[in-house]
């Protein structure tokens, strides 16, 4: 199963929080307190966003945490990729060299290939975006008549 960890799930959703205001400074404290996760975990992923260069922390009785870009700068990709490293799907996709395989592996382009779109596809949702709500997902089985109408428009 290809899964995120809940690091990048939580930190996804911090960085979401942080993007509701932008140019204040956030302390892991307000994050734990409104955001309902643990003060270990907040701090952990505030400093890894930071060391990445997405968050800015200030010092001092005022101090805490901002973002760098504005959230409409701000790629899913990259809090991915601060959180969890280069995205990959196959350890070739990312980190070539690491397969003693990859040479002569006949589906590593095709890897290559999906990795490319998930990449893409991640480097083109901003975090100002994840700030939306999302459409609802419309099942294909639904019974409902608003189900088979839109299913008939898209025909």
């Amino acid at each position: 199963m290809l899964r995120l960890s809940k690091i990048t799930d939580y930190g996804t959703v911090v960085m979401t929080f942080m993007a509701m205001s932008p140019d204040a400074v956030h302390t892991a404290r307000e994050i734990t307190d409104q955001m309902h996760i643990g003060q270990p975990t907040v701090s952990k992923i505030l400093k890894l966003l930071a060391h990445a260069g997405l968050l800015e922390s200030y010092r001092g009785a005022a101090g805490g945490y901002r973002l760098t870009r504005a959230p409409a700068a701000i790629s899913v990709a990259d809090i991915v990729s601060a959180l969890e490293g280069p995205i990959g799907i196959t350890e070739c996709s990312s980190s070539p060299g690491l397969c003693h395989q990859e040479t002569m592996c006949p589906i590593r382009p095709n890897w290559q290939m999906i990795n490319r779109a998930v990449l893409a596809t991640l480097e083109r949702i901003s975090l100002a975006e994840m700030l939306r709500p999302a459409a609802p997902a419309i099942s294909a089985a639904s019974g409902s008549r608003a189900g088979r109408r839109v299913l008939q428009f898209y025909k």
